[in-house]
């Protein structure tokens, strides 16, 4: 990237300055640029150093009275050499601004050492007369002093005005030298010029026309004269000055310029050629190319965040002897990090990316707000060239997702200035991750031609580092394939490293890793029936296997109030699936009715994970549930969208205990667009205005949950206690009839109902003893449905006792559902009263049915904690019914009262004597029925 080399175009501005002002068009003309052995053949071999590069330039020319005088008059040169030229800053010793500026006899006092070629320029003073113009002034052109912004200068002195030549790099690939003539003076006439610079100056070939040897008189030919002979001293660098690109094709052109002082443009070009025509720079096969790579993470631990140090090392001799070629460049790196070693998650933190306008607008300086932002930096980079005396330092940046020149995911600009050369290179990079394991393969396609001796890459470390090592201690390696400019054989070298220890420096990770991971949860407000949000946190070390689903129980009496809440539909949710990140977080597919709560996913390796928030949708049935929670969550974090992950769960009650259940209808992805997700931390919080509703026990009580690794299951609890619970009330009224036959013998039908208070606790435990005027009548109960008919639905009619229905404001629809008499295997003497209630849920309720002296005791022992506005309990009479009368319900003077011991969920007990209301009418008389035989 040094290549100074573009002096040999400044030579072109040779210092020329402005003919008088023309009345024709501004033109250039005789533009050439010839490479030259020392035989005075062309010589255009690959990294050959030429013996001699000429670069002519003219104007173009009218004819006057006086004679031909300049069309225009010439302000600004610019020459754009051909891609691949370079010139060697270290190979020349220097003049110093003093010694340029000390003039003697039209030339000035720069050392004879300092020489780099020879001018000869067809100039004039405007005050001149034309009959004395046409000659050639020769002049010795030296290496100077750089100024600020520049790689190189070269100068000359023209009719004793000091000329000098500037020579950068191009701003844009394929970064050519660039040589910039600037301000001439319109004082002098500038016809045309001739530069040679010489690719070896240092050789003993060049002492007849080297500085002081170089006669300056005024001549009429381009052809130099020499004076004697002037050797470089001892110690003089023996190295090339001039390169030739070390890519061959097609002919390649340089690129002229020039703006008159009237502003006009004229542009030209002149191609490689050789005696017979056009020319392409040849022979890339026989260059050598020889180079290493190596690429190791920063850290030794598995599992960890790690930065990466890549560096490529070239050895090129030829680059600096002149008697050889130099070798091939470095046109493409591909670099395979070995497998387990991916993007970190919790590196996007804080990032940002960098754009298209934002990359083209880095410069040789670096400026706070121009150019690439700072949040957007990975890592740093340092360039060093034997052609330069100094390295060149810069940054590497994340480039914006699908706004890049490849269109990917992922893509790296790389950065190297030098505020001091006026230089800038930057380079853009393809990462390509493996959709199903997350291997990288980053490519830095079509390098320019600008050798090195070494490149090196660091990616910053530290908890925030953009990669992560391998899962595994052991040796890994990491592959690099370098491709040389001259289109042969690439090499490919393999860089190994070790990883020795596991996270934070523990013990290597084991096979199958462990895995044990943490559960807390809660509610945030822990009153015995309060509406509280409720929260479950799921965690793992960086050690562990990752998760891959779970399962949950929600404590007894954690419920959701589901009345009143919309649904998420199967196209919603199909829709968020497909969905764009950032437009799901814009516009979220399922409607805001069926919110329920909230999801926050923390991923990456390292102490500080990045999160992601979703929400938490109800929607419909799943998996065999009645309901499902969909967890849509927009994968946006820093500057990236990888979509919108949704992972959707069966929702159902326990139908014994009540309890919510969420069961895993699909898996936690792993791996997002090539991104490993190293899931660590998972938020889940019900939190829904009046949603969650907590228990009205105080007993101690669990929140479990079944976590799934990648080979292991976990079963992990945290406690869970409401509190406050004997601040609660419970006072619910039980109403209880017989319905029909009132006479002995008969059957009649019963109707219960129970209402229980809104606010006060739950029913945990119900005791009803009927008055001993009713028995169970055994002929009625012969054929009762056993558990394995009633778990397959297929109990027999005549095991069909009632109906019951139960009303709750946590539903839309209340329960309701046939009473069962139900076997027990032989737990106890006669079969259970079993009430199935089915609606949105089911809830199978079951009464134990056992006497209490003469007196017949139904027992629901484990009645779930929920709240019930109404329940019904009916069971039917005649020759269906289960009870029958042992007197006449009608006779006698004391009311039959039923017994009612209940215990609220709370530990509150409850007791009553209802009265059984009958079909009795007044006088005594009741109605008539069968009689049970």
């Amino acid at each position: 990237m040094r290549r100074l080399t573009l002096a040999l175009v400044l030579t072109l501005a040779l210092l020329g300055l402005f003919a008088a002002p023309a009345t024709a068009a501004f033109d250039l003309r005789d533009l050439d640029v010839t490479f030259e052995a020392e035989d005075g053949s062309p010589e255009l071999r690959a990294g050959a150093h030429p013996f001699a590069m000429s670069t002519t330039v003219g104007v173009s020319t009218e004819e006057t009275p006086e004679g031909a005088v300049p069309e225009g008059e010439l302000r600004d040169l610019e020459i754009m050499q051909i891609p691949g030229l370079i010139g060697s800053q270290t190979a020349v010793p220097r003049c110093n601004d003093a010694e340029f500026a000390q003039i003697v006899k039209g030339r000035p006092a720069c050392p004879d050492e300092t020489a780099v070629g020879y001018s000869a320029a067809e100039v004039e003073f405007k005050v001149i007369p034309p009959d004395q113009a046409g000659n050639f002034f020769h002049m010795p052109v030296y290496n100077l002093d750089p100024p600020p912004g520049a790689a190189a200068r070269l100068g000359l002195i023209v009719l004793n005005v000091p000329v000098t030549i500037d020579l950068t790099l191009s701003r844009s690939h394929p970064y050519k030298l660039r040589a910039e003539l600037n301000e001439i003076p319109q004082a002098i006439l500038f016809y045309r010029s001739k530069v040679t610079l010489w690719g070896y100056p240092a050789s003993p070939a060049h002492d007849s026309l080297r500085g002081n040897c170089l006669g300056i008189v005024n001549e009429p030919t381009p052809e130099p004269v020499s004076l004697g002979d002037c050797p470089v001293p001892l110690g003089t660098p023996e190295e090339a000055f001039l390169t030739l690109p070390r890519s061959c094709g097609e002919p390649l052109q340089t690129l002229f310029s020039a703006t008159s002082w009237l502003g006009e443009l004229a542009v030209g070009t002149a191609v490689t050629h050789d005696e017979s025509g056009p020319a392409e720079i040849k022979d890339c096969g026989g260059l050598p190319f020889d180079a290493e790579a190596e690429a190791r993470p920063t850290s030794a631990s598995a599992a960890s965040p790690t930065g990466l140090d890549f560096g490529i090392e070239v050895e090129d001799e030829g680059l600096i002897d002149p008697d050889e070629r130099a070798q091939a460049d470095v046109s493409r790196v591909e670099v395979s990090l070995p497998e387990g070693m991916t993007i970190n998650p919790a590196a996007a933190n804080g990032l940002e990316a960098c754009t298209p306008a934002q990359f083209k607008a880095e410069g040789p300086d670096w400026e706070p707000d121009v150019g690439c932002p700072q949040a957007s930096k990975l890592g740093t980079v340092e360039a060093q060239s034997p052609l330069l005396d100094e390295a060149l330092a810069g940054e590497l940046y994340v480039a914006a997702q699908n706004d890049n020149p490849f269109d990917s995911l992922f893509a790296l600009y790389l950065v190297i200035r030098s505020e001091r050369y006026g230089i800038v290179v930057k380079q853009a990079g393809r990462v390509d991750p493996d959709p199903a394991t997350g291997q990288l393969r980053s490519t830095f396609a079509e390098l320019p031609q600008l050798p090195f001796s070494e490149l090196r890459v660091r990616f910053r470390e530290g908890p925030r580092a953009p990669l992560t090592t391998p899962v595994s201690c052991g040796t890994h390696t990491a592959t690099t394939t370098l491709t040389p400019s001259s289109g042969g054989a690439a090499i490919v070298d393999g860089s190994s490293f070790q990883i020795t220890s596991g996270p934070d420096g523990g013990s290597c990770p084991t096979s199958p890793l462990p895995f044990a991971p943490g559960l807390t949860g809660g509610a945030t407000d822990t009153r015995a029936g309060a509406y509280s949000p409720f929260y479950m946190r799921l965690t793992r070390s960086d050690a562990e296997q990752e998760i891959t689903r779970f399962e949950a129980v929600l404590p007894p009496g954690v419920l959701g109030k589901i009345a009143g809440v919309g649904r998420c539909s199967d196209a919603q949710i199909a829709a968020a699936d497909a969905a764009a990140g950032r437009a799901e977080l814009t516009a979220p597919s399922c409607p805001a009715s069926s919110r329920i709560g909230s999801v926050q996913a923390g991923a990456g390796v390292g102490p500080f994970p990045t999160y992601v928030d979703g929400a938490l949708y109800l929607a419909g049935p799943y998996a065999g549930a009645p309901l499902s929670v969909a967890a849509v969550v927009p994968a946006v974090t820093g500057p990236f969208d990888l979509g919108t992950v949704v992972v959707r769960e069966a929702l159902q009650l326990n139908p014994d205990t009540g309890q919510a259940e969420v069961k895993a209808g699909g898996s936690i992805p792993r791996i997002l667009e090539g991104v490993p997700l190293q899931l660590r931390d998972l938020r889940i919080a019900l939190d829904r205005p009046g949603f969650t509703l907590n228990a009205t026990s105080c007993d101690p009580e669990e929140l479990k949950a079944d976590v799934f690794g990648t080979s292991s299951q976990a079963s992990v609890v945290d406690r869970y206690q409401a509190t406050g619970c004997r601040d609660l009330r419970f006072r619910p009224k039980l109403t209880l009839k017989l319905k029909g036959g009132t006479k002995r013998g008969q059957f009649p039908a019963v109707r219960s109902v129970l209402r229980p208070r809104a606010g006060d606790a739950n029913v945990g435990r119900a005791v009803v003893i009927l008055p001993p005027s009713q028995q169970i009548e055994n002929a009625h109960i012969n054929n009762p449905c056993t558990r394995v008919q009633f778990a397959a639905e297929a109990c027999p009619k005549k095991s069909i006792l009632g109906k019951a229905k139960a009303w709750t404001p946590l539903l839309d629809e209340p329960l309701e559902g046939k009473v069962y008499f139900r076997s027990n295997g032989g737990e106890r003497e006669l079969p259970d009263l079993v009430a199935d209630l089915r609606g949105q849920f089911r809830i199978v309720l079951v009464g134990f049915i056992d006497t209490r002296g003469r007196r017949i005791r139904t027992t629901f022992a484990n009645v779930p904690d929920a709240p019930v506005s109404k329940f019904a309990l009916n069971l039917f009479g005649g020759k269906r019914g289960l009870l029958v009368n042992n007197r006449d319900l009608c006779k006698g003077k004391k009311k039959l009262r039923t017994m009612l011991r209940l215990t609220g969920q709370n530990g509150r007990p409850y007791e009553a004597n209802p009265v059984l209301k009958t079909s009795c009418k007044k006088g005594g008389k009741g109605k008539g029925g069968k009689k049970g035989r």
